[in-house]
């Protein structure tokens, strides 16, 4: 541990340790036998204190302890003994705590008592104070301390403001105090809340913050405290209000909802067409931050053939705590309104308050999307039982967008975030400021030194003012740096090869950034897939994104009119965030690195998917793969198992093998799919496949008939 290596025991410590688990066990037993019976006489007490001295960490000890005090208090109340003797068995179990800590000072279970003692009330909290100056001087960066020290803090009601100036002391003693500089993070967060005493004026604080932290910066640039710091100050500086990023559909835009088949040669151009047999359209909101109460109270959908309240709307991909930056709702038009014509739709986003980010910021700004929609009649065009032709994604069947062709104004349109101004968050010029003063100070110190940490916080600032500016501060003089961002994270999978798949990660986020930032850039990568000599009898758009080395998926919300998307021959690993892109029909994930069915989970959310190809993954591969419990298995008790796996039992495939595959797959409507080149691939699972998948045609280049 901490590059001390382990040496061979000789033959006496081995016996000596023999010798110590045995009388651990016996220790142990006696213990268990008197909290089984309930036995909280004196030297049952002293038989667990010898326990605990032994081993801090045994949970059971300390919660035995906590019964017997509680036994012994309410003993005690009933026969009205004064509160001298209650404070003595409490003194006495603080007691067995620091003997405890001495043996481990990083003991949870004894710091846990050591707070349940002192919510007593009984004991002194200035003793507690001298006691945590002598651990703190022991490891002044044990966070168990300071995590008690801001318990005992709050007893004693000492202020935000006293206990920042010993943080000062503390980091002034050893910059490289980790703990210490935590603390200060949270004593600065409860200030900016309360807008304490000297501390109203955010943006001066700040500023003294960074400076603060820049002499540690400087003073040793390979020490990682000052820079964690540094990232928290980052996040203070360009934290912005919630706001309404992008939509599907973009405001203006007029659209066509076809009922034809899907591959009708006019999936997108020359005008939008979104393809749907029942009828149903998907609205997408896309927010700037991951946000919670998107629903009919906070998002009008003014309609002429809906009520609003009928308007249900949930997030895609939300974390535990019900946030996600995309929601979504269906508008499901009914059989009576027949042959629609330019049916105007009105979205009011924030008009009432309710809209909160994960960091607490309200949405305060008002969005407003319009735009059109025709709607056919149901037997309008339809074309029951037409044969569909397999989707080849070969390089000979696509060829480039043309940046002068008549749908080049079309693709213009979706492409921009064309949110209406009110609801635009601007960011202030002193952000902006901020963010360049940290970047030149920042480039100062690389100039010197080739610090891993220092060019990845480089890399953060450049993206920190990259976002400022999209989100609309425009700052003449100031450019785009994603060609220098992607070359500090080049170097940082050559300085630091142990965190290669984090920087991966990132760099995939810039490069898409890079990708959709402009009309110019993404229509390198606009194809059309079909025959080019003919393009207009069988043309459908494509956006190719393989072979870019990828590993993260990106910038999705200037991707929301997307419906074929090539992502192959990348190192892709998970597909979160592909769930915005609703109106997906077409997808191809093959030659990445995709280790079990389960890691396509945001699949399910697309039901406009018709065409997948996974083929030449790695799924199956690996005897243990965590990504396989990206999902719950309904071989347990975490999901409601409403799954019926009987029909299935007959298809020659263990289900307990492939529950992900059923659970990936049961609610497509796919017509083709390939997965052939993974290990789990075999004549029984492609039979279960055709047997769960009753639209599908093509199998691997197999058809159904």
């Amino acid at each position: 541990m901490h590059g001390i290596s382990r040496k061979t025991p000789s033959r006496e410590e081995q016996d000596a340790s023999a010798l110590k688990a045995s009388e651990l066990r016996d220790l142990q037993s006696q213990f268990l036998h008197l909290h089984h019976n309930k036995i909280y006489t004196k030297e049952a007490l002293e038989t667990s204190a010898k326990l605990l001295e032994v081993n801090p960490e045994h949970y059971t000890g300390w919660n035995y302890r906590k019964l017997a005090v509680q036994y012994f208090l309410n003993h005690q109340s009933e026969t009205e003994v004064d509160s001298k003797y209650i404070q003595s068995v409490l003194n006495e179990e603080l007691k067995v705590v620091e003997n405890a800590l001495k043996k481990n000072f990083k003991s949870y279970g004894a710091w846990y008592h050591r707070k349940w003692v002192l919510n007593k009330g009984h004991s002194s909290t200035d003793k507690e104070m001298r006691l945590l100056g002598k651990f703190q001087k022991l490891d002044s960066r044990n966070f168990h301390a300071w995590n008690y020290r801001r318990f005992i803090t709050m007893l004693k009601k000492i202020s935000d403001e006293d206990e920042l100036q010993y943080t000062t002391d503390m980091i002034y003693d050893n910059f490289s105090n980790y703990s210490a500089w935590h603390n200060r993070s949270v004593l600065l967060s409860h200030l900016f809340e309360k807008r304490g005493k000297g501390h109203c004026h955010k943006e001066s604080v700040l500023e003294e913050e960074f400076e603060f932290v820049r002499n540690a910066l400087f003073t040793d640039p390979d020490d990682q405290s000052g820079w964690f710091y540094h990232l928290w100050l980052l996040d203070q500086t360009v934290k912005l209000e919630p706001f309404l990023l992008s939509s599907w559909p973009p405001h203006g835009s007029s659209l066509y909802l076809s009922v034809d088949d899907y591959l009708d040669g006019r999936n997108l151009f020359p005008s939008v067409h979104f393809q749907s047999k029942d009828r149903m359209f998907p609205l997408v909101l896309y927010f700037s931050e991951a946000v919670e109460c998107v629903n009919s109270s906070t998002v009008t959908v003014e309609c002429e053939y809906y009520a609003n309240d009928d308007v249900i709307w949930r997030p895609l991909s939300s974390n535990k705590f019900g946030f996600a930056q995309a929601w979504l709702t269906y508008l499901n038009f009914p059989d009576e309104a027949r042959y629609l014509k330019d049916c105007p739709v009105k979205i009011v986003v924030a008009q009432f308050p309710g809209i909160v980010s994960s960091s607490g910021i309200s949405c305060s700004k008002t969005s407003h999307i319009q735009f059109s929609l025709c709607v056919p009649s149901h037997d309008r065009g339809h074309s029951e039982g037409q044969t569909m032709p397999r989707i080849s994604w070969k390089d000979e069947k696509f060829y480039p967008h043309a940046p002068q062709s008549q749908d080049a104004s079309l693709l213009n349109s979706l492409h921009q975030l064309k949110i209406t101004e009110e609801g635009k968050s601007k960011a202030s010029d002193w952000s902006m400021k901020t963010i360049a003063n940290e970047i030149a100070h920042c480039r100062e110190l690389l100039s010197s030194t080739n610090c891993k940490i220092g060019k990845l916080t480089l890399a953060r600032l450049l993206m920190a003012q990259n976002k400022l500016i999209s989100y609309g501060i425009l700052n003449d003089g100031i450019e785009v740096h994603y060609e220098e961002i992607l070359g500090l994270y080049h170097d940082l999978m050559k300085l630091d090869p142990t965190h290669i798949c984090y920087y991966e990660d990132e760099y995939s986020l810039v490069l898409l950034k890079q990708v959709t930032s402009s009309m110019e850039s993404i229509l390198k990568y606009c194809h059309h897939h079909g025959d080019s000599t003919s393009p207009s009898m069988d043309s459908r758009f494509c956006l190719r994104l393989n072979d870019l080395s990828l590993s993260r998926i990106g910038s999705v919300e200037r991707l929301l009119w997307i419906q074929m998307l090539d992502l192959s021959h990348n190192k892709i690993r998970s597909i979160e965030g592909l769930e915005a892109l609703q109106l997906l029909s077409c997808l191809n994930l093959s030659n990445n690195k995709f280790c079990s069915f389960a890691a396509l989970d945001p699949l399910r959310m697309l039901k406009s998917l018709k065409v997948l190809d996974i083929s030449y993954n790695e799924i199956g591969a690996h005897t243990v793969d965590t990504r396989r419990y990206l999902c719950s298995s309904p071989m347990t008790h975490a999901v409601e198992n409403d799954w019926n796996f009987k029909e299935f039992t007959n298809a020659g495939v263990v289900m307990t093998n492939h529950w992900d595959a059923f659970y990936i797959f049961r609610d497509l409507n796919l017509i083709q799919l390939d997965i052939t080149g993974n290990t789990i691939v075999n004549d029984w699972l492609k039979l279960f496949l055709f047997k769960l998948l009753p639209s599908l045609k093509w199998l691997d280049g197999e058809n159904r008939n």
